[in-house]
């Protein structure tokens, strides 16, 4: 990746900061999107969040640069987001998704809602204790990121040097944390707060759900559509398919108690009794088709396919969930049409366009600015400085140059004039005089790493 330069908005605290509108490739730290304080509707009573990594703005930020970042793998080719894409519910289209030493033994789960689920354990198989858990295992995985230990791979210590060893991290890290030290523990806790940040509440369910409650026909809905709602809420001894008892409105996620589902294949071959964990029903399909293939071996692409085995006798084996030995369910395709047309009605559209949970690099795989808090810095009088003058203090990333600008930010494209260059002491301080004793000025601390 290309070297970005980092910059620091400060004023005089006596004039606003125009408003800076978002580029491609450009991460603006002084307005930073809302991930910490984003509306929930009132029927949702979950939240997964522990009390010791709540999420941040700032914090959530560095999650999305990590998430993106394909330098967390060993040979910089695969990211997080390689195998949850945004476009596809934070799920991939392929059946088994790329690594950096061949692919994946389960499918990638779609990560849509996951602070909101009450089952907090992660992977299909739940050997992940949490969230934060589950963050680093992939990076730490031989074949999917590579920072195994073994297997003649790098270890995690290697990936925190190699981190430690980008200007850029270190001041994202020092913004979030207080300080630039880099570590499993936080790198863990930014991804976790950015993955927790990714839900869905606009749906045409959601809209319902505001008007009636989940036993109440929707207003919004079509007669279709609350027939297929009732189909799934309904337990078979009442008429419905007992979707419901597995996975639960509101959130429609997994009963933390559900065994495995009747799919044992396994990716490859053989068979896997060990998934008992399952993603939300939520934007099981996507605006334009499944975010699909499903089940942990991606053995289903459509929802025929779903619904026709729930709704046939499912053989029994020593992990299925109890409430699935029972004999077919007295469905014909045709009547599971309006239960489809309900799973379609959980589909949202924020968190596909949402550019909060997108890609921060652009083209070339370049992250080119990176603009800090303007609490970062502040304006002060210098007693023994002359008349019209501040000192610009703050603190940033210790041990290297920053360039102080300011600029009037008149006209559509401002221009910037180079004031000093200087370098940030062993605490990370840096201080300048500069001028203030007419217009209306702005000033920027800009980090610009030397070209490799």
């Amino acid at each position: 990746m290309k070297n970005p330069p980092l910059i620091i908005f400060v004023t005089s605290g006596l004039f606003s900061l125009p408003a800076l509108h978002a580029e491609v490739g450009v991460l603006n730290l002084t307005e930073l999107a809302n991930y910490a304080n984003q509306p929930v509707p009132s029927y949702i009573v979950h939240d997964n969040t522990p009390a010791n990594n709540p999420i941040t703005d700032v914090g959530a930020t560095l999650g999305r640069v990590l998430f993106y970042d394909r330098r967390l793998s060993r040979n910089n080719s695969v990211s997080c987001a390689s195998c949850h894409e945004q476009g596809h519910a934070f799920s991939d289209p392929d059946v088994a998704s790329t690594g950096v030493a061949g692919t994946t033994g389960r499918h990638s789960m779609r990560l849509i809602n996951a602070r909101f689920n009450r089952e907090v354990r992660f992977f299909w198989d739940e050997r992940a204790a949490s969230v934060e858990d589950q963050a680093s295992q992939p990076i730490q995985d031989h074949v999917e990121m590579g920072f195994s230990g073994a297997s003649g791979d790098p270890g995690f210590e290697v990936l925190t040097a190699k981190l430690s060893a980008i200007p850029e991290y270190r001041v994202l890290f020092a913004a979030t944390f207080g300080d630039a030290a880099i570590n499993e523990d936080r790198i863990q806790r930014a991804l976790a707060q950015f993955v927790r940040s990714i839900q869905s509440f606009d749906s045409k369910y959601d809209a319902g759900r505001a008007l009636a409650n989940d036993d109440e026909d929707f207003p919004n809905f079509s007669a279709q559509e609350n027939l297929g709602k009732r189909q799934f809420m309904l337990p078979p001894d009442q008429g419905g398919a007992g979707c419901a008892s597995c996975h639960t409105p509101p959130v429609f996620d997994i009963d933390p108690a559900s065994g495995n589902n009747g799919v044992i294949g396994k990716i490859g071959g053989g068979q896997d009794l060990t998934n008992t964990r399952a993603p939300s029903l939520r934007d099981l399909l996507g605006p334009s088709g499944p975010n699909g293939p499903f089940m942990h071996d991606g053995s289903m692409t459509g929802l025929g396919q779903i619904t026709n085995h729930y709704r046939s006798a499912i053989p029994d084996n020593p992990s299925l969930d109890p409430r699935l030995r029972r004999p077919a369910l007295p469905f014909h395709n045709r009547d599971l049409a309006p239960l489809r047309m309900f799973l379609h009605t959980l589909t949202g559209k924020a968190v596909y366009e949402d550019p909060k949970w997108s890609d921060p690099f652009d083209a070339n795989g370049s992250l080119q600015l990176i603009i800090l808090p303007p609490a970062a810095f502040d304006l002060v009088r210098d007693e023994s400085g002359e008349e019209g003058t501040r000192v610009l203090r703050g603190r940033v990333a210790p041990n290297l140059d920053y360039r102080i600008e300011q600029s009037t930010l008149s006209g559509e494209t401002p221009e910037w004039e180079t004031l000093a260059t200087v370098r940030s002491d062993a605490d990370g301080l840096i201080r300048h005089e500069v001028t203030t004793d007419s217009g209306k000025r702005f000033y920027r601390v800009v980090f610009a790493p030397p070209s490799p």
